[in-house]
């Protein structure tokens, strides 16, 4: 599965080069990455998705929740959060950013979708194995359940 454009990798790639041709120190090299709320995936026939659907990011990097097709928020799942991180739940329609403070494993979907399977995962910090073994022990329901699934076996492969 193909999740990142052109355009992500690309803006990606600049601020990373920024960051570091202006010498910043590494707290200060935080970083904003794009979730893009989708009727369909660019590449295959999945529908109601975000892309990417998981992201592995730094403590204090932000994630811009881009409202790129209609119909659509991201809610962070009230299970399914690090313990003393803030919940949040952006308007339908609109694009929202969400600052990651506290390091963990955060679930998330889109409100109107959740059943059809409009999830995601944002890994932050140095995620164990024991934590994402915790957050995928969290029950869901109808397309969310095997998504969640996938998702997890992505996450898993990336630590």
């Amino acid at each position: 599965m193909k999740f990142l454009t052109k355009r992500h990798m690309l803006f990606l790639g600049m601020a990373s080069l920024a960051a570091s041709t202006l010498g910043l120190p590494s707290w200060a090299q935080s970083r904003k990455h794009v979730v893009e709320m989708l009727n369909k995936a660019p590449d295959s026939n999945e529908r109601q998705v975000f892309n990417p659907p998981v992201l592995q990011i730094e403590v204090g990097d932000s994630v811009l929740f881009e409202a790129t097709d209609r119909g659509h928020n991201a809610e962070s799942n009230s299970d399914m959060i690090p313990e003393g991180s803030a919940p949040w739940k952006s308007k339908i329609g609109e694009d929202f950013e969400v600052k990651f403070d506290v390091p963990g494993v955060y679930g998330y979907h889109c409100t109107p979708h959740r059943s059809a399977g409009m999830v995601g995962l944002v890994m932050v910090g140095q995620v164990s194995e024991d934590e994402l073994e915790i957050a995928s022990s969290v029950r869901h329901r109808s397309k969310a359940k095997s998504r969640y699934a996938d998702y997890f076996e992505i996450a898993k492969s990336l630590i």
